[in-house]
C-alpha cells in the first residue's frame, strides 16, 4: 500500500491539493486562486477550464513540493464548492457558459415562479431545502433557458450538467475519452433534485424545473472507487476513491461522525453542521436538511445545516473592494488596534441572508455609525459579523437538535484569528475548540478516499487522529453578550426589503 493520500479541494476562492499522511497529518500543498467574474449585481461566475487547469497545477505543486510520485498516492479524494454549477459539451468537454457560483442571485425569479405553486418549502419534504438561488438546481434551469442553444442541446443528450466536484472527476478520469459523470450523495442533496429517502433524482422535480434527466451525473457514495485518473499524467491510473461537497468534508475531518457531532467550517461563508444520524431532521427553524456522508453501501448519515453566505468573503471585499486592507493579516491586526467596534454593526447581506432569516431581498448594511469610527472598528466589525451570524445560526440548531450544543469544533482559514475566536466564545457563550490540523475539508475527502482504497481501516482510526490544539472559553458577562446581539439583531433587520420586486441586484 503507498504511504499517501492526496486530496483535492476546489473552493470559491481558490483550489488546493494537499498530501496527507497516515495519522492525518498535512506533508505538503499546493493552491491557486482562480478569478471571480462579477458581470452584474448579484451575479458571480467562475471559469472551468481555468478551474481546472489549476487543479493540474496544484496536484503538481503539491507532489513536487513533498516530493512524491504517483507510485507514493494510495488515492485521490475529491472536495468541492458545492451548489457551482457548470453545464459542458459531453464530447468536446467545453463549458457551454462560465460556473454560476453558489452565492449568485440570478435565479430569484424563477424561485418566485415555482414557489407560486406550493410556496417556497415547495420541494423541502423531499430534498431537505427551500426554494432558493443557493441551489444548484435553479441555477441549472437558468443556463438552460438563457444560454443560446443550450436546452435543444440538452435533449439531445449533448450536454452534462455538473457540480465542480462532477467536473472535476469527469476531465480526471479522462474527460471526452471515458470520464467518469457521477456526484456523491452530499453534493446531490445540494442541487433540489434529490430526494432524501431514495438518495436518487425526483423525476416529478425535475419535471417541474424542466431539467433533461439525462444531463444529470449518477449519484454514489462517498466514499466508494469511482474510477482511476487518465487525465493527469502526474496521477496517472492513481484511483478516485472519494468524494464530499466541501462542508460535510469538513465535518468527516473533525471525525464528526456520530449523532450530535457537530462543527463549524469559517471559509468564504460559514457553515454550521450537526450531525443526526441516520434520521431526517426537518428544521422549523431555518435551517436545512441534508446529507452528512455515507460509506459505500452503508446506510446514509444526515445532518442539520445553517448556511452563512458571507464570511471571509467579506475581508477579501474589504481587500479588493475598498481598499481598506491589503490581506486578511492585516484586517486582523487592523481590527486588533480597537477593543470594540465602536457602536458599528456590518451585515454583509451581499447575496440575501441565508440561515436562519432565508430573505432573498436583504442587502449588506453598515449601520451605527458616528464619526468616532475609524477603518479599524469597520474591520472589527467585519470580523464580529462572522461570530454574530454563527451565533444566530446555533440558536437555531439548540431549537432544532435534541441535545443541546456544549461546544463548537471550528475549522477553516479564519480560525487562525484567535481575537476572532475568543469572541466567538464570547458570543456564543460556550468553548469553541481548533483540532491541530485546521484544514478539515481537505482532510475529510482524504479520509473518504482512504477509507475507500484500504489505507484507513475504519472510523474509529479516523476518530484516534482528531486532536485539539485551542480552546476558548467565554470571558464576555452575559449583560454586555446580551446587549451586543440585541444589537446586532436590530441591524439585521435593516437589511430586509431592500430590492423591490421590480428590481433584483
Amino acid at each position: 500500500m503507498p504511504d499517501f493520500v492526496l486530496s483535492i479541494d476546489q473552493g470559491t476562492t481558490s483550489t488546493r491539493a494537499m498530501v496527507f499522511d497516515h495519522a492525518g497529518r498535512v506533508l505538503a500543498a499546493g493552491q491557486k486562486e482562480h478569478r471571480q467574474i462579477l458581470p452584474r449585481p448579484g451575479w458571480v461566475e467562475h471559469d472551468p477550464a481555468e478551474i481546472w487547469d489549476n487543479v493540474r497545477e496544484v496536484v503538481a505543486l503539491a507532489l513536487s513540493r513533498a516530493g512524491l510520485t504517483r507510485h507514493d498516492i494510495a488515492a485521490v479524494g475529491l472536495t468541492n464548492q458545492r451548489e457551482t454549477t457548470v453545464v459542458w459539451d459531453r464530447r468536446t468537454g467545453k463549458p457551454v457558459c462560465n460556473a454560476i457560483v453558489w452565492q449568485d442571485v440570478r435565479t430569484q425569479p424563477l424561485c418566485d415562479r415555482l414557489a407560486a405553486d406550493g410556496g417556497p418549502d415547495r420541494f423541502r419534504e423531499a430534498t431537505g431545502l427551500p426554494l432558493a438561488p443557493y441551489f444548484s438546481g435553479t441555477k441549472l434551469a437558468w443556463i438552460l433557458d438563457n444560454v443560446p442553444g443550450a436546452r435543444s442541446r440538452a435533449e439531445a443528450g449533448e450536454l452534462l450538467f455538473g457540480t465542480m466536484d462532477t467536473w472535476v472527476l469527469w476531465n480526471l478520469t479522462g474527460g471526452p475519452a471515458g470520464g467518469v459523470h457521477a456526484t456523491d450523495v452530499t453534493n446531490a442533496s445540494r442541487t433540489l433534485f434529490m430526494d432524501l429517502r431514495t438518495l436518487q433524482w425526483d423525476e416529478g422535480i425535475l419535471a417541474a424545473f424542466g431539467v433533461p434527466p439525462a444531463m444529470l451525473p449518477q449519484i454514489r457514495s462517498s466514499a466508494e472507487v469511482y474510477g482511476t485518473v487518465h487525465g493527469s499524467q502526474l496521477l496517472r491510473l492513481v484511483p478516485v476513491a472519494g468524494i464530499l461537497g466541501d462542508q460535510q468534508a469538513a465535518t468527516f475531518g473533525q471525525a464528526a461522525f456520530g449523532r450530535g457531532g457537530a462543527k463549524n467550517t469559517y471559509g468564504t461563508g460559514c457553515f454550521v453542521v450537526v450531525n443526526t444520524g441516520q434520521d431526517i431532521v426537518s428544521s422549523r427553524n431555518g435551517l436545512l436538511t441534508t446529507v452528512a456522508y455515507r460509506i459505500g453501501a452503508q446506510p446514509a448519515h444526515y445532518a442539520l445545516e445553517g448556511s452563512i453566505a458571507v464570511a471571509g468573503s467579506l475581508i477579501q471585499w474589504l481587500r479588493d473592494n475598498l481598499g481598506i486592507v491589503g490581506s486578511a493579516a492585516e484586517a486582523e491586526e487592523l481590527a486588533a488596534t480597537v477593543p470594540d467596534s465602536g457602536g458599528a454593526y456590518f451585515v454583509p447581506a451581499f447575496s440575501g441572508l441565508f440561515a436562519p432569516y432565508w430573505r432573498p431581498e436583504a442587502r449588506g448594511a453598515l449601520v451605527g455609525l458616528t464619526r468616532f469610527v475609524t477603518k479599524a472598528h469597520i474591520a472589527r466589525a467585519a470580523l464580529e459579523a462572522t461570530a454574530f451570524q454563527t451565533r444566530e445560526v446555533l440558536d437555531a440548531v439548540n431549537a432544532d437538535a435534541p441535545v443541546p450544543l456544549r461546544e463548537l469544533r471550528v475549522d477553516g482559514g479564519m480560525v487562525a484569528n484567535d481575537a476572532l475566536m475568543q469572541f466567538q466564545a464570547d458570543i456564543l457563550g460556550v468553548p469553541v475548540v481548533r483540532p491541530k490540523v485546521a484544514e478539515t475539508t481537505a482532510l475529510g475527502a482524504a479520509y473518504a478516499a482512504g477509507l475507500a482504497a484500504g489505507y484507513w481501516s475504519g472510523l474509529e482510526e479516523l476518530a484516534a487522529n482528531w486532536a485539539e490544539d485551542r480552546r476558548w472559553v467565554p470571558q464576555l458577562a452575559d449583560t454586555e453578550r446580551d446587549r451586543r446581539l440585541r444589537l446586532w439583531k436590530k441591524a439585521v433587520t435593516r437589511t430586509f426589503d431592500w430590492v423591490d420586486p421590480d428590481v433584483r441586484q
